[in-house]
């Protein structure tokens, strides 16, 4: 029996099509994994640098995300936020944000607290905590935003104590009238400063990176380019038979 190959216009278009989908998705999947293995090795040196002394010079958010950061100042204790729909291990709560005003300076920066339980009887009940008073120092990490939920409507003016899903440091700013960093700041475990609450959970999620998730994208295109290659090329052998 001789078998010889068929060519087939209509499936070989269909074919070249699927190929270079599969290859142009799992090109971008790599340069996404990249991206993020970029972020990962930024996110290692951050940790192992020594803290970077933030002083009331304006500061791109890009250039001091991931950082470790130390400041000295106080907090503006008349402007906590509340950022709801924040779970910590199956409890509902909290993030507890506030504006840090550094010494010898107008600059602000909005420093995520840390983590408040929420009362399941009182919804809008906000937590009893203690702020320090006075000048303290602060150690933390730099981040973009203080992590961000899904948000419909229009996004509420921030007040002093509002209850909010997302507060940026820029809005912030607009709506308060004070100077501020274009980042938060994480506040870290330790040290606590004289007068913190050592009640509020300093818990930070890492990063979801998820690097392997688009390699494993990019696995699954590139399969998907050769299975088309492979089926157009058997199908047209099978048609060939004789």
């Amino acid at each position: 029996m001789r078998i010889s190959f068929r060519f087939k216009l209509i499936p070989f278009i269909a074919t070249v099509l699927v190929v270079a989908l599969g290859i142009s998705l799992g090109n971008w999947q790599e340069r996404r994994a990249a991206q993020k293995l970029a972020l990962q090795a930024r996110l290692a040196d951050g940790n192992a640098a020594a803290p970077l002394t933030l002083d009331g010079k304006p500061i791109a958010a890009e250039a001091v995300e991931f950082r470790r950061v130390a400041m000295r100042g106080e907090f503006v204790r008349d402007w906590p936020l509340y950022l709801e729909n924040r779970p910590y291990q199956g409890r509902a709560g909290f993030y507890l944000l506030m504006p840090f005003k550094i010494t010898g300076s107008g600059m602000h920066v909005l420093v995520e607290r840390g983590w408040l339980p929420r009362d399941p009887a009182a919804r809008d009940k906000l937590p009893d905590y203690a702020t320090p008073q006075g000048e303290v120092a602060l150690q933390g990490v730099a981040r973009l935003n203080a992590g961000r939920v899904m948000q419909l409507g229009t996004v509420p003016v921030l007040t002093p104590s509002a209850i909010v899903l997302n507060a940026d440091p820029l809005q912030l700013a607009k709506d308060s009238g004070m100077t501020m960093q274009p980042f938060v700041v994480e506040q870290g475990a330790a040290p606590l400063p004289a007068g913190d609450d050592a009640r509020i959970v300093r818990d930070w999620p890492a990063p979801s990176l998820g690097v392997e998730k688009h390699q494993g994208y990019a696995f699954q295109w590139y399969a998907l380019a050769a299975m088309a290659v492979i089926f157009f090329v058997v199908n047209g052998c099978r048609r060939g038979k004789t």
